[in-house]
């Protein structure tokens, strides 16, 4: 199984993910673009069994029931969303800007599109649905909304 190791940039927390992500996803919701301070978040999802801390270790705020995000205590970089994955069990999203090789992991779609900032969207032509990717919804387009 193939390793993908990231961190903050302090470098304090550090992290080790075995195997290949269940997704990779834009999140343009209100808590993401919070958590983050930025317009969209970029995250590649993971059984919460695949990642394991290598240095440090971040500090949870629990944002909303049963979500957790973590960030480094000592330089606040932003590092994951965590909670139910459902059928999957308990997930962790690292935010892709942690990972050592973020280009390695491009989004396959976006998500909570219906939240998102009208003056920023992202020029490509991934499906972006209402909430979520996988309820069975269709995307409520394709490309940026014109």
């Amino acid at each position: 199984m193939s390793e993908t190791t990231g961190g903050c940039l302090c470098g304090t927390v550090r992290y080790a993910i075995t195997g290949a992500p269940l997704s990779v996803i834009y999140c343009h919701c209100e808590s993401c673009r919070k958590h983050a301070g930025a317009p969209v978040v970029a995250l590649a999802g993971y059984r919460r069994d695949q990642l394991r801390y290598t240095a440090g270790a971040p500090q949870v705020y629990a944002s909303s029931a049963g979500v957790g995000r973590a960030s480094c205590k000592a330089c606040g970089t932003p590092l994951t969303w965590e909670g139910d994955g459902g059928e999957i069990g308990p997930m962790v999203e690292m935010l892709v800007g942690t990972l050592d090789r973020p280009e390695d992991f491009a989004p396959s779609c976006h998500i909570h599109y219906a939240e998102r900032l009208t003056w920023f969207d992202v020029a490509d032509d991934l499906p972006r649905y209402s909430k979520w990717h996988d309820d069975g919804e269709a995307p409520a387009c394709h490309g940026p909304a014109r």
